[in-house]
């Protein structure tokens, strides 16, 4: 759909668009132009300056056949317009149910400024965010997750995003991603090479060709549990005691502790401090 708006001048190499397919690890079925960040909120602020932005909006919703870009550029689209908060919402509702991928999803909370304004109704935006906790789909949850990580990760609301987080369960939240079935970091290492070279062109991108499964290199749902890791390790940085108190009591399967000790070790802000 957007496909028109895009200037020659964003196009990659071919070596740059496969090695973005490795590194969002969209599903099976859609494609990847392998465009920057930074190009696709150039293109998402033109286009919500343009007359008539709404309808394209409109058109976005029910789309089945989107490159992985075009996710991101809506999303991004519904971060910068100006808009009731309420509409905002409404259209982010229908967004947040075709979100199918890791870097969808936190790319357009990180460009959520929206949620920081002064204009924004703070309790309603958690409100709306917490019916997505109770969701059983795993970016649906994820998206409320990486918004409370970005936007509410204040002394406030520490007490309800830890409290929401522990009420999570695992185990009913159904993904679209299996793990692969290894034995150890450098088999899934491995594994994950193996089945992302395998790529076709798809249009002006490359995708994973239909048919086969999503993989992630752990437990279903894999990226909310690492959705839930980072946001720790980030409240750590910010909040080390209370986050540590909250993890020794918490109720969080162990895989997901562990996921978070290895953020926690991995950012240069909490290398030095004790995750537990």
């Amino acid at each position: 759909m957007l496909i028109p708006y895009i200037s020659p001048g964003f196009a990659e190499s071919e070596r740059y668009r496969q090695g973005q397919v490795k590194i969002v690890n969209p599903l099976p079925g859609t494609p990847v132009l392998g465009l920057h960040v930074p190009d696709m909120k150039k293109i998402a602020r033109d286009l919500v300056r343009r007359d008539g932005f709404r309808d394209m909006l409109d058109g976005f919703e029910g789309q089945k056949a989107l490159y992985h870009e075009e996710k991101v550029i809506w999303g991004l689209m519904l971060d910068y317009a100006v808009m009731p908060q309420g509409e905002r919402q409404d259209r982010f509702s229908a967004f947040i149910r075709e979100i199918d991928g890791w870097a969808v999803c936190d790319t357009v909370c990180g460009a959520a400024s929206w949620a920081d304004s002064a204009k924004c109704d703070r309790q309603a935006l958690w409100d709306w965010l917490g019916r997505m906790w109770g969701s059983v789909r795993e970016f649906e949850v994820r998206f409320a997750v990486i918004m409370s990580m970005s936007h509410f990760l204040e002394e406030k609301w520490l007490p309800q995003i830890f409290g929401m987080t522990d009420s999570l369960d695992f185990t009913r939240v159904e993904s679209a991603y299996l793990p692969y079935q290894t034995k150890s970091r450098r088999t899934v290492g491995k594994a994950a090479q193996a089945e992302s070279d395998v790529l076709v062109r798809s249009g002006l991108g490359y995708v994973l060709p239909e048919g086969r499964s999503g993989r992630a290199p752990g437990a279903a749902p894999y990226y909310l549990r690492m959705g839930v890791a980072w946001m720790l390790a980030t409240a750590l940085a910010k909040f080390p005691d209370a986050t540590r108190e909250y993890v020794r009591r918490s109720r969080l399967p162990e895989d997901v502790v562990r996921l978070y000790v290895r953020k926690a070790r991995e950012s240069f802000r909490t290398r030095t401090v004790s995750p537990l």
